[in-house]
């Protein structure tokens, strides 16, 4: 066989161990697991960073104030260092809409070693903590709207199921054509790499959470240490998870059906920032694991299309068809992430494309990171940590 031949083969190979191997990632049936009412519903706080959010607040906020939630509840939103207002506007969304009680409170700036958002959650958290021991810690960003029966949902699964820690990946928006283009293949690659069903089994050794949507058990987090345990950690969702495992925590991660990230990405370089402030730190700051990841990704999502075109103009019948097979398989694999986003199904032949888009995403994160930007984020710049808490 011809060499592109071989390359074909190789995919095509991947493919089948992803499409059997690897936790059935690409299946969209991991829902909220079964839930019944406890006979008492236990104290909660949620609590929110925010950092210059008045933009998503008027739409975001006033889905948590309006939670029907049968035991006490209230929402602490930590107004971190904005400049926009949004301590402001959170209170006159809480006087306009009324509800759950509103606290907004100020951490100050990050003490040395703290990302940004663990430090506002530290801090949101010891307020919550100080007036009332609630059971559960609802953890949520400040551009996430949730259902009237999103709180009541979330503690019901943990209570029944013995949880410490359930987490729902927000449905992101797919309003403009590059959304709809990248968003879906964000959750889709995310999913790959912990896949949901190998998280969600007791005793495994794959964690992880999504950072928009945690209801965690204030024991559990007392276990874990967190967030002081992974206070540099930029990719804290799957660091708290990781830090509430390892402290013999059970841990649930699935898709959401009433939760909704508002935040807007229209242009492509919003998406791009989306992706490259933390691509680079997700692979450990490592040049090994960077020239792995752009091999990986070529070889499984960039050859397929390439290697099909190539025997068919080439007359290589072997690579045609191996490519061409290869293609077939991740297209079928992307189709349930379409139909759960409620997308075109024709977006699905597109991924190599998109894939190629993550790729150069990936390695501008690497080169931002090598020119001393780190991971920024809203006027903030992390560089590696000195120490790995989370890992």
């Amino acid at each position: 066989m011809s060499a592109v031949a071989w390359i074909a083969v190789g995919s095509l190979a991947a493919w089948g161990w992803l499409l059997l191997g690897q936790g059935f990632f690409w299946r969209t049936d991991q829902r909220l697991p079964r839930r019944e009412a406890p006979s008492d519903w236990p104290d909660v706080a949620v609590v929110v960073p925010a950092r210059d959010e008045a933009e998503v607040l008027p739409v975001s906020l006033p889905s948590l104030l309006g939670q029907d939630y049968p035991g006490r509840a209230e929402i602490v939103l930590v107004d971190d260092g904005s400049t926009d207002g949004t301590g402001e506007l959170a209170r006159a969304l809480s006087e306009r809409h009324g509800g759950l009680p509103l606290r907004v409170v100020s951490p100050g700036e990050p003490e040395p070693g703290w990302t940004g958002k663990l430090w506002a959650l530290r801090h949101g958290i010891a307020v919550a903590r100080a007036a009332r021991e609630p059971e559960y810690l609802l953890l949520t960003d400040a551009d996430i709207a949730h259902g009237p029966d999103s709180l009541r949902e979330l503690v019901a699964a943990a209570r029944t199921n013995g949880l410490d820690l359930v987490s729902q990946m927000a449905r992101l928006r797919v309003a403009s054509g590059w959304e709809r283009l990248i968003v879906p293949a964000f959750v889709y690659f995310f999913s790959q790499l912990y896949p949901f069903r190998r998280v969600n089994r007791p005793g495994a050794g794959t964690a992880a959470a999504a950072g928009g949507c945690v209801l965690l058990r204030t024991e559990a987090a007392e276990r874990a240490g967190v967030p002081e345990s992974i206070r540099q950690a930029v990719i804290d969702d799957v660091s708290l998870a990781r830090a509430v495992q390892r402290a013999g925590g059970r841990i649930w991660l699935g898709l959401a059906e009433r939760v909704d990230s508002v935040r807007p990405y229209p242009r492509p370089a919003d998406l791009w920032r989306m992706v490259s402030r933390s691509a680079y730190a997700q692979l450990l700051h490592s040049p090994l694991l960077l020239a792995g990841t752009v091999v990986g990704l070529a070889l499984v999502y960039l050859a397929p299309p390439v290697t099909l075109c190539a025997g068919l103009f080439g007359h290589d019948a072997a690579a045609g068809w191996a490519g061409g097979l290869a293609w077939a398989v991740m297209t079928g694999t992307y189709l349930p992430m379409l139909r759960y986003y409620r997308l075109p199904m024709l977006l699905a032949p597109l991924l190599p494309f998109t894939a190629l888009l993550y790729l150069l995403m990936t390695v501008d994160s690497a080169v931002q990171h090598y020119r001393g930007r780190g991971a920024a984020w809203k006027g903030r710049t992390y560089s590696r940590p000195q120490t790995a808490p989370d890992r």
